[in-house]
């Protein structure tokens, strides 16, 4: 991951191969608001299987950032490539085709259908993936055992499972396409130490095995050893946030 140096070709000397993640003179500020740019960074670069911890305080532009990265937002100006692809240059349509084939998230409020399956609640995530649904319910039986999860919650209702069972579905959900990059938004702040700590072993665990590039936004600075790089969102965003956003 590199933030400080203008690169000069497709491919970084310093790197064997070219940046899973490339941020180029990205600008963003929301619409209506009476308000300097969220987020202004000039240059930002991910590399593939990298882990990269997020820190920053509440309101820095954090979620803000992850929300570009993923396709939800888009930039006002300057680029953001994954996996060599201009998000930009991208319809919403396509934009939720190739986050659904190529990325995973999992959202500080878990986002679950309540009312779903814990299956239903993963077969969501392969609608427009491209892994398909060829022996959906083996891998996610698979993934919950990773998880530590029954695999006879599997069609228990989301409304049924405890926080910590709803936080490891969730993670589920976002692994179940195999994606190239793992996105995770404050997962921890419920949890105590020892859950914590458990937690994050089976997360890199399974994140390793899948390859995944790992973005991972927390203020729990206990964390920051099991992750390659540790970045300041300050350091990168001359915009500096806003007290008013996420």
């Amino acid at each position: 991951m590199h933030s400080d140096s203008p690169e000069n070709s497709t491919t970084l000397a310093s790197d064997p191969v070219s940046p899973i993640i490339k941020v180029k003179d990205l600008h963003f500020s929301y619409p209506g608001k009476m308000q300097s740019a969220v987020l202004d960074i000039p240059e930002w670069h991910i590399a593939r299987g990298e882990r990269v911890f997020l820190k920053g305080p509440s309101g820095s532009g954090k979620s803000t950032l992850l929300n570009l990265l993923a396709g939800i937002l888009v930039a006002n100006k300057g680029s953001i490539e994954i996996l060599g692809q201009n998000l930009g240059a991208l319809s919403a349509r396509k934009r939720d085709r190739f986050r659904a084939a190529h990325i995973g998230i999992v959202f500080q409020q878990f986002n679950l259908i309540h009312y779903l399956t814990t299956l239903d609640n993963i077969r969501l995530a392969t609608h427009f993936g491209s892994k398909g649904k060829t022996g959906l319910e083996l891998t996610a039986k698979q993934l919950f055992e990773a998880l530590g999860l029954d695999k006879a919650l599997i069609t228990k209702k989301a409304s049924n499972l405890s926080v910590g069972q709803q936080q490891r579905v969730a993670i589920a959900r976002a692994l179940i396409n195999a994606p190239e990059i793992l996105i995770v938004d404050e997962p921890t702040s419920a949890l105590d130490s020892d859950t914590r700590d458990a937690f994050m072993k089976v997360l890199l665990q399974i994140s390793q095995t899948q390859g995944n590039t790992l973005i991972f936004v927390s203020h729990d600075t206990a964390l920051t050893s099991h992750f390659h790089h540790v970045v300041n969102l300050a350091e990168i965003n001359l915009a500096g946030g806003s007290k008013y956003v996420c």
